[in-house]
């Protein structure tokens, strides 16, 4: 059976690079913790899919789920692996709570076998900025 994945709005992030930054500061042993208010309620099912990241209504990049916690105060922590895998961007409309998505509905990570892993980083970013790969 293949994982569930789930998006994410990074708030106040203006691309991949930033997001990259935000979550460079929070590395420990490889994994990055994500403080949000609630625990998805499906939370089991998505061990091992990928947290989608919504930068200015577009999936742009994700990280594997890990698994989960909880904080003194209640918050719930989602563990994802540190590495953060840019997906071809795919429009999103920016939500709040949880938004599943299956693996048919999931972007594929950019670079996975259509020749955009060839072109320069710099112009793969711009392209993926502007939604053209």
């Amino acid at each position: 059976m293949n994982p569930l994945h789930i998006s994410k709005v990074a708030v106040a992030c203006s691309g991949f690079d930033a997001l990259r930054s935000r979550q460079a500061a929070r590395i420990e042993n490889g994994i990055v913790s994500v403080v949000t208010r609630y625990k998805p309620k499906r939370a089991e099912e998505l061990i091992g899919g990928s947290l989608f990241w919504i930068i200015k209504h577009r999936l742009i990049a994700r990280q594997t789920i890990l698994g989960f916690a909880e904080t003194e105060e209640g918050r719930a922590i989602i563990r994802v692996d540190a590495s953060l895998v840019p997906v071809k961007a795919r429009p999103k409309r920016a939500h709040q709570g949880w938004r599943y998505l299956t693996a048919a509905d999931a972007p594929a990570d950019l670079g996975s076998g259509d020749g955009i892993a060839d072109l320069p980083a710099m112009l793969a970013g711009k392209l993926a900025g502007l939604a053209l790969i």
